[in-house]
């Protein structure tokens, strides 16, 4: 799993450039010609994420709107801790 951050992608309320997305995006591990599903803790940051992967032209960018709340409290669910 790999995470650009709000403040990678976001400067002064706005998304950086388009080359400023593809280095947050590549600084994380991204690969752009994947598939992706953007998470986080509640889904809101998960849109910006993929409003982002949007204006680089990944238009097919998924949303898990329940993001860790949902999977985290569900026992069923596997998770990871510790050092990765």
């Amino acid at each position: 799993m790999h995470s650009a951050s709000h403040a990678s992608i976001v400067d002064n309320g706005a998304l950086k450039s388009k080359p400023e997305l593809e280095k947050a995006f590549k600084a994380v591990g991204t690969d752009l010609q994947k598939k992706i599903t953007c998470s986080c803790g509640s889904g809101v940051t998960a849109c910006v994420i993929a409003l982002a992967l949007h204006e680089l032209g990944h238009k097919d960018a998924a949303i898990y709107d329940g993001s860790w709340t949902e999977w985290g409290a569900n026992p069923v669910l596997p998770k990871a801790t510790g050092t990765a």
